[in-house]
């Protein structure tokens, strides 16, 4: 991480700074002070129905760019040096892997080939569009020296949705299907563009033929499956390593210390082999909390749900407030500001292709989807398809560090045409994060109002890990053996008796359950769980048997 304080402090005119190390106390003093004024300023505007944590951040960081602007003689706008290392190896692992670990995997598993459709067809869709959209527009427009390459990625970095901010947006208890669509989209969404894009960077665009066309699906298909099943392995692992050794018995801490551990080791695992490690440690995260969180003691589990939910939230916040700050660049404006008009046009031009790109396929995808659907309550209606893609066009940080990554060298650019794509890049994420995510809210109350009684229904639905008693696919175990048997045709077309949920549940409790452990599964052992909870059960039925004499 490169501190770049320096010139601020020595216009505030205070030799004792001129260290860097000092500097870089002081910066980072700066930027934890802001973190906290972004979870006050978030706590006080929590029942504001237009603003959210993330917005707040961006705000703060964009007020925060301009004192720096003043401070410095308009020479700096930013206490840190943006780093795609920072991003993808530090602040993105916490936050897939708590989305996974959070998530309704009932919602999510129900409508998987929907996820992956949108996820994966639906990205190269929107890539295409935008790629040779860009190639058509911009050549015309003399914007600076653009190669195929370039304009490759630009379709790559423009398809990759914000899934961080549709966590703050959305709320999977008042809209589960909605939340389990687009997050789940935008996971696989961000997967799939990191994945376009580093083919586009690897590959020899040169000569492209059908037979680099398939070698690049291909190459898509091999990173999507082995990156799902490195994190579902390492999920598992973790399982049985503490199903085995229970250290719960000795300390809580080396439990709690293995799963954050092999969590983030699933993720570098996949970066080591070139894998996508969003997919990996998104997976590992379904995985733990299904087997994993269910072997450790009791108070493991509300500690490691809070301590994922805490590192996903601050890695959040952090990467808002950086992208506030980091609007103000001068050293990227300062190539622009003879020709403003041309910044303005690319950035409109661009988010003009998102939204094409993007309703090209949200519609006839979902009506495609809908087509496998027999139940007319799995079927996504128009208004669900426009709020799918309204709340998929918010562009965040996976875009910026992409962008960084292509049009920068070490966070700096040098060339007019570069500058003008990260300009525009920051522009098109700050108006989409800004007005698509205030809207979004309200669009959702509107197209999609939720009854107060169903909304409590909703609402006490379980979550794991925020209950102790989710399976992975149902909501009990006596959902299987007590599910009502239809009495029509009618009725066993949309309520069949024999699901996928239903011989996953058998496979689980017959082979997995016994192996990995998990809720009902954990065998006897000293001082476990399972121990205290037949102590309690024993205790309960001595007080009854006393209490009836």
């Amino acid at each position: 991480m490169v501190f770049d304080m320096g010139l601020m402090f020595e216009k505030m005119g205070s030799s004792t700074l001129a260290t860097s190390e000092y500097s870089s106390v002081v910066s980072m003093n700066l930027f934890v002070a802001l973190l906290c004024g972004c979870i006050v300023l978030g706590h006080l505007l929590e029942e504001n129905r237009w603003m959210n944590e993330s917005i707040t951040a961006l705000l703060i960081g964009l007020c925060t760019g301009v004192v720096i602007l003043l401070i410095s003689g308009g020479t700096n706008s930013h206490l840190l040096v943006f780093s795609e290392d920072l991003f993808f190896i530090y602040l993105l692992p916490p936050i897939i892997f708590n989305a996974g670990f959070q998530v309704k995997k009932k919602q999510f598993f129900r409508n998987f080939m929907t996820i992956v459709l949108f996820g994966a067809v639906g990205t190269m869709i929107s890539f295409t569009i935008i790629s040779f959209a860009a190639i058509k527009i911009f050549k015309k427009m003399n914007i600076g020296e653009l190669e195929l390459g370039d304009y490759l990625a630009i379709g790559a970095i423009f398809s990759a949705t914000d899934s961080v901010c549709t966590l703050q947006v959305l709320n999977q208890d008042q809209t589960p299907l909605l939340y389990s669509l687009v997050f789940g989209e935008g996971v696989v969404n961000d997967a799939t563009s990191v994945v376009i894009f580093n083919a586009v960077q690897n590959f020899d665009l040169s000569q492209i033929t059908t037979a680099v066309a398939f070698q690049l699906l291909g190459n898509f298909f091999y990173l999507f499956i082995t990156s799902t099943l490195l994190g579902a392995g390492a999920g598992l692992l973790s399982a049985y390593i503490i199903k085995k050794l229970y250290f719960g018995r000795h300390s809580t801490d080396r439990e709690v210390a293995i799963m954050i551990l092999m969590a983030y080791l699933s993720y570098m695992l996949a970066e080591l082999f070139s894998l996508s490690g969003i997919l990996t440690v998104f997976f590992c995260g379904i995985v733990m909390s299904h087997y994993t969180w269910h072997n450790v003691t009791e108070k493991s589990r509300v500690t490691t749900k809070h301590a994922f939910a805490t590192f996903s939230f601050i890695a959040e916040l952090f990467i808002f407030l950086y992208v506030g700050m980091d609007a103000l660049d001068i050293e990227k404006w300062s190539f622009v500001k003879d020709s403003p008009g041309t910044s303005v046009e690319v950035s409109a031009i661009l988010l003009g292709l998102v939204l094409v790109g993007r309703a090209a396929f949200v519609f006839p995808l979902s009506f495609l989807s809908n087509l496998t659907k027999k139940a007319q309550h799995e079927k996504i209606d128009f208004r669900q398809q426009v709020l799918i893609w309204w709340a998929g066009l918010m562009r965040g940080a996976v875009s910026m560090a992409l962008a960084y990554n292509q049009f920068t060298k070490e966070g700096h650019t040098t060339m007019p045409g570069n500058a003008i794509m990260i300009t525009s890049t920051i522009t098109v994420v700050l108006f989409s994060t800004m007005v698509f995510g205030l809207i979004t809210q309200p669009l959702v109350r509107l197209l999609l109002p939720v009854p107060k009684h169903l909304n409590r229904m909703i609402s006490s639905e379980p979550s794991s890990p925020k209950s102790f008693i989710v399976p992975l696919l149902g909501n009990g175990q006596d959902s299987i053996d007590n599910m009502p048997r239809p009495s029509s045709l009618r009725m066993l077309l949309a309520t069949p008796t024999h699901t996928v949920h239903y011989y996953w549940r058998k496979f689980d409790n017959a082979f997995m359950r016994p192996v990995f452990g998990g809720r009902g599964f954990v065998p006897f052992i000293p001082g476990s769980p399972t121990e205290q909870s037949l102590h309690q059960s024993a205790h309960h039925l001595v007080d009854e048997e006393t209490t009836g004499n």
